[in-house]
């Protein structure tokens, strides 16, 4: 089936994406090659593997991609991200994070280096143009910022124009000195489109209608977005000078009372950053109609917890979820088929859509 969606890039006339977008299984089905095989995602914090020879394996968005992977530090203290998959019949390699010197296959024993480069396999003397390139782990590209690492499958665009486009306003944040905070993680199940969740944090139109007790604490005017090409920021402002980032000079809010600055990475992944440290959210595909999101939380400065922007996030996402659920039954209807955007607090989404639109149509 040839998928052929189409937003207007002058937001003033676009119409945001149709309602078979969020309802036909097989868009549903698209999503998964033409936009999450192509694209990045975190993977993880790199101080889960401090040793040399550390192997930790895992699985790249569980119960959408299902792709086995593992990461290793090898003998030089480099890091790799592999794939998890015997290049013999396909077993597993890795069962469990650990350490070691080599990569061996428990099935017939194929063995590897921890750069994933084929090193020996029993009983293939007599086996004709062996070993090849192919009998080599896959490699994927691996990116890193402080101790946050991301990988992807065969992604479009080079991540490292996004770490760029995030370090211009938070590479004053000694990210190597944020702590994961466990007992701050959190795992949400919503019933309804992963996009649709996404469409709500991408603007802050919905704050006053919405979030009272967030609509309290930002200056709901002054709320900017600024748009990349792979990601967007908003830019949430205090209504008054208490809890706000302290801004070196020469940074470009240098002055201003920032509360909060939201980012969001196509097509995903949001990276939340509050005076106390970051919120990490992960927006997890299931199926159509079910999506997971996590939060991961990184903390800088305990002091500043549950003040401000960064405050009261559980309420916070209890009130999105309301609202999304509703968006996701409301665009069931025999009458809904598509919207329109505000030019001036939507931006966001129009830019969100625009990607999902050329991601999708493209052949």
């Amino acid at each position: 089936m040839a998928l052929n969606f189409s937003i207007d890039p002058d937001i003033r006339k676009a119409a945001t994406l149709p309602d078979s977008f969020y309802r036909d299984a097989s868009v549903f089905e698209a999503l998964r090659e033409k936009v999450f095989y192509r694209t990045w995602q975190w993977i993880g914090d790199d101080r889960k593997l401090a040793e040399k020879g550390a192997a930790l394996p895992f699985t790249l968005l569980e119960g959408f991609l299902d792709e086995p992977m593992v990461l290793t530090r090898d003998a030089a203290g480099a890091l790799h991200c592999l794939s998890n998959v015997c290049t013999h019949r396909g077993n597993l390699v890795v069962g469990a994070a650990g350490k070691t010197r080599k990569l061996v296959c428990g099935y017939h024993g194929r063995r590897f280096d921890l750069d994933g480069a084929f090193e020996h396999m029993p009983e293939f003397g007599q086996t004709e143009d062996f070993p090849t390139s192919c009998d080599n782990l896959p490699a994927f590209e691996l990116r890193q910022w402080g101790p946050l690492l991301f990988a992807g499958l065969n992604p479009e665009f080079d991540f490292q124009q996004v770490l760029d486009a995030m370090s211009e306003r938070v590479g004053f944040m000694p990210l190597e000195e944020f702590q994961e905070d466990p007992s701050r993680h959190k795992e949400y199940s919503i019933n309804a489109h992963w996009a649709l969740y996404c469409d709500n944090y991408l603007e802050g139109f919905h704050i006053p209608f919405v979030h009272e007790d967030l609509n309290a604490v930002l200056d709901y005017g002054d709320y900017e977005t600024v748009l990349y090409p792979y990601l967007n920021l908003q830019i949430g402002y205090a209504e008054g000078s208490e809890m706000v980032f302290d801004l070196p000079e020469g940074h470009p809010d240098y002055g201003k009372n920032v509360a909060a600055y939201y980012y969001w990475v196509f097509p995903n992944m949001m990276f939340n950053f509050y005076p106390w440290g970051l919120s990490i959210n992960l927006v997890q595909p299931l199926g159509p109609s079910q999506t997971r999101v996590s939060f991961r939380s990184y903390v800088y400065d305990a002091s500043k917890l549950d003040q401000g922007a960064g405050s009261g996030l559980d309420k916070v996402e209890m009130e999105d979820e309301e609202v999304v659920e509703g968006v996701h039954k409301g665009i069931r209807s025999r009458y809904y088929k598509a919207g329109r955007f505000s030019p001036t607090r939507e931006q966001g989404v129009h830019h969100f859509h625009t990607l999902l639109a050329r991601f999708v149509s493209e052949q």
